[in-house]
């Protein structure tokens, strides 16, 4: 496993590359869909998270295929597993709160990889362990690290799956202050780990309110 300092790949990849080819970061557009059961509990969320297009053609250097320029999904799963077993550390970037207390997610299903327009799209679904009944269910994703930056798709960011009563809005991060700014130029000579949380003061936001 390749340290902190390089983890951008062994998160994600377990590729084997050397600090400076790992810089700068690697960025992700997602969409969420939060997702709810007929009995109103919230049960999990999807995730499409799409690379940006350098670290995709990274990613797939040396994957066997069958035509050019084009990679099936059966093509990417030994990507797709490696991608999850590696995120597992990092809470799969997800966090929750319902009616104000953490909510954990279990490991993911449904998982795989597509590549398309030269950029790799992770999919899965992180089911709650628990089925959760809140009236606010806040939803982050994040890098605790601060070495992924996530953005909301332009279109159709966030939705949500089987609760018509409940309302979802989200929340854009906000812009780093010169002290924060001033922070996030340091780490690559001072990296923050996994269990930081740091990387919650720029985290994207989902709420979901039900009556």
């Amino acid at each position: 496993m390749i340290k902190r300092s390089c983890y951008s790949a062994a998160i994600l990849l377990l590729l084997s590359v050397n600090c400076a080819e790992a810089h700068p970061h690697v960025w992700v557009t997602f969409h969420s869909e939060v997702l709810y059961a007929a009995d109103g509990t919230m049960t999990g969320v999807r995730h499409a998270w799409t690379f940006d297009d350098m670290f995709s053609a990274y990613a797939i250097q040396g994957i066997s295929h069958a035509k050019k320029g084009q990679y099936t999904r059966e093509e990417l799963a030994s990507l797709a597993q490696v991608n999850v077993d590696s995120l597992k550390e990092y809470g799969y970037f997800t966090f929750a709160r319902a009616d104000g207390k953490k909510v954990k997610f279990s490991d993911p299903v449904d998982y795989w990889l597509d590549y398309k327009n030269a950029a790799l799209t992770l999919h899965f679904t992180l089911p709650l362990k628990a089925a959760a009944t809140a009236k606010a269910m806040q939803i982050e994703v994040y890098d605790p690290t601060i070495f992924v930056d996530f953005e909301f798709a332009k279109d159709k960011p966030v939705s949500l799956s089987g609760a018509p009563q409940c309302n979802l809005t989200y929340d854009l991060p906000h812009q780093p202050t010169p002290a924060e700014q001033l922070r996030l130029s340091q780490l690559d000579s001072d990296p923050l780990d996994a269990s930081s949380t740091y990387g919650e003061t720029f985290a994207n936001k989902m709420l979901v309110k039900c009556p």
